[in-house]
């Protein structure tokens, strides 16, 4: 299939009904890090609403298994999972989250030590080898009862699984006529490990070639699961095609160009949970609005002040972010102008955890400026939308961001961004122009402290109008940035793997 097939028109079809396996090692409610459990956790969801029959798998973590409110029926199945010469013991069991039938793959060597969200990932590759033949052994005890039409990987810690069913089990009668797809949410992250791996997983030896799994000497698991999946997509456009240079690439850049020529890499742009993401029914905020009627976002805005011990002033600029504090997220251009924005009239809010130079950094800057900067460091899902309510001007000045939930969850809450034209940031906020009323944010496009400054100050130039503030956050509470359009573009992404899949079988 070449591009242009690809990108040809698509009429759904009245009745589609496909079994889709959504494959992840986090999904909201049941174990969140970053933005990939809201989009696993939700896409489900949608898919089900759109008539298929969507279902979940991920590890057996013992914070799922200990919460009651899961009920955790009795075992799914029991099978054994074959690692190097032995094989491990394995179960899964079943539980139900929003009406989505969640499966999770356990064993008692593995994933032990997660007992909270922010400790899901555990280091070394035999977990995740572990969790990607475990999924496809239970997808052989879940046949003929039920097989899917698409397995939905996510991230490299489900990339073996594309490996496994184009090599291992590429002739099992149950799965040789399955797709499998590839999201990748972060190019940065990519489960490298020395070759002994494969004899521990199984997989051929001549697989270690840069044809194969091999990237810079390593076994490369994300690699594994752009080259053997039927399509691969990224989570903006923006970011697919930025992936294909050196810049943004990560040593996979050439591997992604070639993709890209055979038409089988593509940008779906993630979504929000509309439901969940929601200010006129958020149980977070004491005060809900919505667009026509923002004047409960204003009450927030001293709710949060009162709240952090900041000087209750609705008149003024506050500035939020709620941010992993990494690099990544734009912390050093932050660093920079910060001298700056702390000797303008305004305030800022910051709710993030991560690198300790910078939570330490953060927590300075507070204790020099009481009255106009306020730090949480960890997680708070409660201040976090309150943090979206509340503030006026919401930061992100990645460096680069695939895809981006806070930017959509700020216009969302009608709260203006200020990014910077990378990834899905590019794809979502538009510079906003005071002579046609046409945008909803501010955009900077260098990796400067300069461009920075500037977006910051048109900011709050057009701040000083009510008319045109007013019109600039009703932009923003009207785009449509809900999982709905994602999960429809999902159907399409699916439907073209499935028969790219069943061509290949037939062949």
């Amino acid at each position: 299939m070449g591009p242009e097939q690809a990108l040809a028109p698509f009429q759904r079809p009245e009745e589609i009904g496909l079994n889709i396996l959504l494959v992840t090692a986090e999904a909201a409610p049941l174990a969140k890090v970053g933005g990939l459990a809201d989009v696993a956790g939700a896409l489900p969801r949608e898919l089900a609403a759109l008539g298929h029959d969507a279902r979940l798998v991920m590890p057996a973590y013992p914070m799922i298994e200990k919460e009651p409110r899961y009920r955790l029926e009795t075992d799914l199945a029991r099978f054994y999972v074959p690692l190097g010469s032995g094989r491990r013991e394995a179960y899964a069991r079943r539980t139900e989250v929003g009406g989505v039938p969640v499966h999770l793959i356990g064993g008692r060597h593995y994933f032990q030590e997660a007992t909270e969200s922010s400790k899901i990932y555990v280091p070394g590759a035999e977990p995740y080898i572990f969790f990607c033949r475990g999924v496809i052994e239970l997808v052989r005890n879940l046949a003929p009862k039920w097989r899917p039409d698409v397995i939905h990987c996510n991230d490299w810690h489900t990339g073996l699984i594309p490996a496994y069913l184009r090599t291992l089990y590429g002739g099992d009668p149950v799965l040789a006529r399955v797709a499998s797809v590839f999201t990748v949410h972060n190019l940065a992250y990519q489960g490298e490990f020395d070759n002994n791996v494969l004899e521990i997983a199984g997989l051929p030896a001549e697989l270690y070639s840069p044809d194969g799994l091999e990237c810079s000497g390593k076994v490369n698991f994300m690699k594994a699961g752009i080259v053997f999946s039927d399509l691969v997509n990224t989570v903006s456009e923006t970011y697919a095609c930025e992936i294909e240079t050196p810049e943004f690439g990560c040593r996979l850049d050439g591997v992604l160009q070639d993709l890209c020529s055979q038409g089988r890499l593509r940008g779906i742009l993630n979504g929000l949970d509309y439901h969940d993401f929601n200010p006129m029914t958020d149980r977070h905020i004491r005060h809900n609005y919505g667009p026509g009627d923002v004047s409960g976002k204003r009450r927030n805005k001293v709710d949060l002040q009162n709240e952090l011990g900041l000087p209750e002033d609705p008149d003024i600029p506050v500035f939020g972010m709620v941010s992993r504090l990494v690099e990544q997220k734009g912390l050093d251009l932050i660093k920079a102008v910060m001298p700056r924005l702390m000797k303008l009239d305004v305030q800022f809010v910051l709710l993030g955890t991560g690198d300790a130079a910078y939570e330490a950094y953060f927590e300075s800057v507070q204790k020099r400026n009481r009255l106009k900067m306020r730090a949480r460091i960890g997680f708070d899902p409660t201040l976090a939308q309150k943090i979206y309510a509340g503030c006026d001007i919401f930061l992100m000045p990645s460096r680069f961001e695939p895809c981006g939930l806070g930017q959509m969850i700020s216009l969302r809450y009608g709260t203006v961004p200020v990014v910077r034209a990378t990834g899905g940031l590019a794809d979502t906020v538009r510079e906003f122009d005071p002579a046609d009323l046409y945008g909803n944010g501010f955009v900077f496009t260098r990796y400067e402290p300069e461009a920075l400054v500037a977006a910051i100050r048109r900011a709050l130039s057009i701040y000083q109008s009510q008319k045109l503030w007013q019109a600039l956050v009703e932009n923003g509470m009207a785009c449509d940035f809900s999982l709905r359009r994602s999960a429809l573009e999902y159907e399409r992404y699916y439907l073209d793997a499935i028969g790219l899949a069943r061509s290949r079988a037939a062949a």
